[in-house]
């Protein structure tokens, strides 16, 4: 496993613990598809469901790059193939649709700080 992905991984699963404790039900995890990968799908307290996508990056200590936050690489072509991504799986599980809430793509963007608890920020329906 790379550094990369290894973050990655990390932050997911910080992403999940901050959904469960805001009384979410996660569903799934990594759902691959060849264009696109959701990286968590949960139910909302309200029943809507939600597809998670997760930034996580290190604060690096670069001043050059330090005004770059993890929710910046949420990109619009990245955002276009996970609405696409997004828009299969809800086809794909109308029985995890509530016709009234429907569904929506949320973002948790996470910084790691060294030494410090990790800064967590809950972008609701991009």
């Amino acid at each position: 496993m790379t550094h990369k992905s290894e973050v990655g991984k990390f932050g997911e699963d910080l992403a999940c613990e901050y959904l469960v404790k805001h009384c979410f039900t996660v569903i799934e995890r990594n759902f691959r598809k060849p264009w696109g990968e959701l990286d968590v799908i949960a139910m909302a307290p309200d029943k809507t469901l939600v597809i998670v996508e997760v930034k996580t990056m290190k604060e690096s200590g670069n001043p050059a790059i330090a005004e770059l936050n993890p929710e910046d690489n949420l990109t619009a072509a990245k955002l276009q193939k996970l609405q696409r991504t997004a828009i299969l799986y809800a086809n794909q599980n109308p029985n995890l649709v509530n016709d009234e809430r429907g569904w929506r793509i949320d973002l948790i963007a996470i910084t790691l700080i060294n030494g410090k608890e990790p800064l967590i920020k809950y972008f609701e329906n991009l």
